[in-house]
């Protein structure tokens, strides 16, 4: 039994999709996810396919690592496929036998969620892996700001995100380390079944947790120790710019990918 965790890792590479600014790559991936809801034909699903294809290819991430982040969610993408391939029953009957019957409007429906699921997960994926966790975090406080005079905590908020997603490979690693040191002393962790396995789960969920609580104190004695204070005041080391010549054109392909599929869903393409 292994435990692997990549969200919050950040693939290093002098990419194009990795120099651009965090603030503009959050609100790109944002709308292209919310835009994939508004993908109903498969020509609007190969408009998306090529925009995501075009970063994945600008930002020389390898196939596997990006694969990786979506593995975990694999299974849910089979039973999505699944449900609409055989429970939506429109349009001509393609095959039946018996109870089986599956639809024209099913194969459809299974093909079009499930791909414009899976680009959305890699869009997001993408957006991780080409930014650190504290740019990612940077960008979404200062497009966030002015929540604060509403007296929303946007920057407290922002140094809890980015605190969760430095600690997330590093309590994997914790407990990587716990599932050997059990496994070393004799549990038996694999080829169990569902209740078998919650129960062979609660050595490993105590320490992990009593792990995370001793992370915490000795994170906010530091704190402290260093007279850290958040807020809007604050500055960073790395001042955030809008490039023109960088930013600007990838901020254009955007607007011309969005503007392309309200024409797709206008004209009914």
């Amino acid at each position: 039994m292994a435990l692997r965790a990549s969200i919050g890792q950040y693939y290093s590479a002098n990419s194009a999709i990795h120099r651009l600014d965090p603030r503009a790559k959050l609100v790109a991936t944002v709308a292209f996810m919310v835009s994939c809801f508004f993908v109903h034909s498969l020509a609007g699903l190969a408009m998306a396919g090529v925009a995501v294809g075009s970063c994945v290819a600008l930002a020389n991430v390898p196939a596997g690592r990006l694969l990786s982040q979506i593995k975990p969610i694999a299974l849910f993408l089979f039973i999505t496929s699944f449900i609409n391939l055989f429970f939506v029953q429109t349009g001509q009957e393609l095959v039946g036998f018996g109870p089986i019957r599956i639809f024209s409007g099913g194969v459809e429906a299974a093909i079009l969620y499930t791909v414009r699921f899976f680009l959305l997960l890699i869009a997001g994926s993408l957006l991780m892996l080409t930014t650190t966790p504290t740019a990612l975090t940077d960008g979404a406080a200062k497009l966030l700001a002015p929540l604060e005079r509403l007296g929303v905590p946007v920057s407290q908020g922002a140094l809890v995100l980015s605190i969760a997603l430095r600690f997330v490979p590093t309590l994997a690693q914790e407990a990587d380390n716990i599932v050997a040191a059990q496994t070393a002393r004799g549990a038996d962790l694999e080829n169990k079944g569902a209740l078998a396995y919650a129960r062979a789960c609660v050595p490993l969920v105590v320490p992990l947790f009593a792990s995370a609580l001793r992370h915490a104190d000795n994170l906010g004695r530091a704190l402290d120790a260093r007279c850290y204070t958040g807020g809007a005041s604050r500055t960073h080391y790395h001042e955030m710019r809008f490039s023109p010549r960088a930013d600007g054109p990838f901020a254009a392909a955007c607007l011309a990918y969005l503007a392309a599929l309200c024409a797709i869903n206008l004209l009914g393409i």
